[in-house]
């Protein structure tokens, strides 16, 4: 099963090392040199990876110089994990361990099911259908305060608007406007 343990940001430099920003806890066993990774179908071998200003430059044998390396900006990095694997940290999860989730609220009333994992920039966020609706839940502790794999639920904070953006409050504008 692949799990996604990075996104590549710009080439740096000429000789096809990448700015790779994290996606696991775990680097230093995931961008060892030697390892093999996945990034768009197609399998890379670490040959070298450092940190440089909060990212991790990475060099792999198959990206010869920067011309390669532009190819890959934007794309995601992703390793081969046993399913039965569970991650080190306590408050890490596998996508596949999220999807499927019945999602409830902090009272226990269902809302919905988690139906993928999105890796974007900021922060990973969870598609959760509500009633056949597509909703995008940023997964940040403050608004998914528990995650049990076990019960198979995760509990999503009662924001307005959050699971139900057509009840948003809304604000009125300004007077004189």
């Amino acid at each position: 099963m692949l799990v996604v343990i990075g996104r590549i940001g710009r080439a740096h430099g000429i000789r096809g090392e990448l700015a790779v920003e994290l996606r696991t806890d775990e680097p230093e066993r995931r961008f060892a040199p030697g390892s093999s990774v996945v990034c768009k179908g197609r399998a890379l071998t670490v040959k070298a990876a450092r940190p440089h200003g909060g990212k991790l430059l990475v060099t792999f044998d198959e990206v010869p110089d920067r011309t390669a390396a532009e190819q890959l900006h934007g794309t995601v990095i992703e390793a081969e994990v046993d399913p039965a694997e569970l991650p080190e940290d306590d408050d890490a999860f596998y996508d596949h361990q999220l999807i499927g989730l019945r999602v409830e609220r902090p009272d226990g009333a269902a809302v919905g099911e988690v139906t993928d994992v999105l890796h974007l920039p900021a922060h990973d966020t969870l598609a959760v259908d509500v009633n056949g609706r597509e909703i995008l839940v940023p997964f940040v502790a403050a608004l998914v305060p528990e995650v049990d794999i076990d019960r198979g639920v995760l509990v999503v904070a009662d924001v307005p608007g959050l699971l139900d953006p057509d009840a948003a409050e809304t604000v009125a504008p300004p007077e004189g406007r």
